[in-house]
């Protein structure tokens, strides 16, 4: 577990999968490198077949190719780690060398349903798997709609182990222009949830004297 004392930067494991919601992925990087964030990366293959569909951005198979073109798309003081999908040697996968923290967005309903199972058949589901026994911070931020009995039980079952369920659901109470202005909304609520301070978004608060509201 982290010292309070440390002073060493925060490391955070990031994992891009499948889903739809490619953007959401592409700025939560670009922010946690402009944090000075330490970020372990993980890419699944169909997640870079979404990247292709949704983005510009075609990633190189290899990791410390993609390394390279991640670290200058999204330039930080923070340090970029990039590991291979069958990457058993990676820190992220031992309790012993455990990250801070760790998102996968977007996290598609199957990786949900192998976390919550335990399968550990890649390094995104082993490195959830390691911070659910170490009880380190798990973010999980589906993109699916609707939800099956299944999704919601699976769901549910992380929920009750500690995990935290983000689902990409932006707000509109900060009035969105654009698509951008939806992205950083969700962006900003699982950085808050890092406890990675950001000004992506105007923050609720009482419009009037002794007003009152509920935001989320």
């Amino acid at each position: 577990m982290r010292s309070e004392a440390s002073t060493d930067p925060l490391r955070i494991a990031v994992a891009w999968t499948g889903a739809s919601g490619a953007a959401y992925g592409l700025r939560l990087l670009e922010q946690l490198r402009a944090a000075g964030v330490t970020v372990e990366l993980i890419v699944s293959k169909a997640a870079q077949v979404v990247l292709a569909q949704e983005t510009d951005l075609e990633l190189p198979a290899q990791p410390e190719a993609m390394r390279r073109e991640l670290g200058g798309r999204y330039p930080g003081p923070g340090e970029l780690r990039v590991y291979g999908r069958e990457q058993w040697t990676a820190p992220l996968a031992s309790g012993s060398n455990a990250p801070d923290a760790m998102v996968v967005c977007p996290c598609t309903s199957g990786t949900v349903a192998a976390i919550a199972a335990g399968a550990s058949d890649n390094l995104i589901e082993r490195a959830a798997d390691v911070m659910l026994k170490e009880r380190r911070r798990l973010i999980l931020v589906p993109r699916e709609t609707p939800l099956s009995e299944i999704h919601l039980d699976n769901l549910a079952r992380l929920a009750r182990m500690g995990v935290t369920v983000l689902p990409a659901n932006p707000g509109f109470y900060h009035r969105p222009q654009t698509v951008s202005d939806l992205v950083d909304f969700v962006v900003a609520r699982i950085l808050d949830h890092l406890g990675v301070a950001n000004e992506l978004i105007p923050r609720w608060a009482a419009t009037d004297e002794g007003g009152d509201g509920a935001g989320g």
